[in-house]
């Protein structure tokens, strides 16, 4: 499964879509991190002079990155239609990961999370997205946790009751 933590937690995945799969690696990983270890990989990859595929007579140059500059610059979108971008919806990843942390890991209220700077009427989106997908979550393949509070056994909402964080 190629879903990461952002976009676990606020549905922006497709059941046997791109939740498929028997291990979601990244569902763990906040979509600002995914994108920090890609660049972080190209940077070693690039000092380290190697290929991480195992062919070590290629020599790695910044034209050949091992994930390709313009899927990290391009706007994050489903690609559902023509022109569409995550953002048309979601506030930034770096707003929106932040926000989840608060929710999700540090178990911050709603009061609080709107305290440490975030807009009201974008904290309540977020909150909203999360408790909806809840029902995707739950179909989508274990993960690998790395944080202290991750999707799964870590995080259960009802998924036929209407709750409240």
């Amino acid at each position: 499964s190629t879903g990461n933590k952002s976009e676990m937690a606020v549905g922006y995945c497709t059941l046997y879509g791109d939740m498929n799969g028997g291990l979601a690696v990244i569902s763990d990983v906040p979509k600002t991190r995914v994108y920090s270890l890609c660049r972080w990989l190209n940077q070693q990859a690039f000092n380290n002079n190697q290929n991480f595929y195992g062919a070590e007579n290629l020599l790695i140059t910044e034209q050949q990155n091992i994930i390709p500059e313009n899927i990290l610059t391009k706007a994050p979108s489903a690609e559902l239609k023509e022109g569409q971008k995550d953002e048309d919806s979601l506030p930034s990843y770096e707003v929106l990961d932040d926000i989840l942390y608060r929710l999700v890991e540090k178990c911050e209220s709603l009061a609080e999370i709107i305290a440490a700077g975030h807009d009201s009427e974008v904290v309540n989106k977020v909150i909203k997205l999360v408790m909806r997908a809840e029902f995707k979550r739950r179909q989508a393949p274990p993960g690998l946790k790395i944080s202290d509070r991750a999707f799964g056994t870590g995080w259960r909402m009802p998924i036929a009751k209407k709750s409240h964080l």
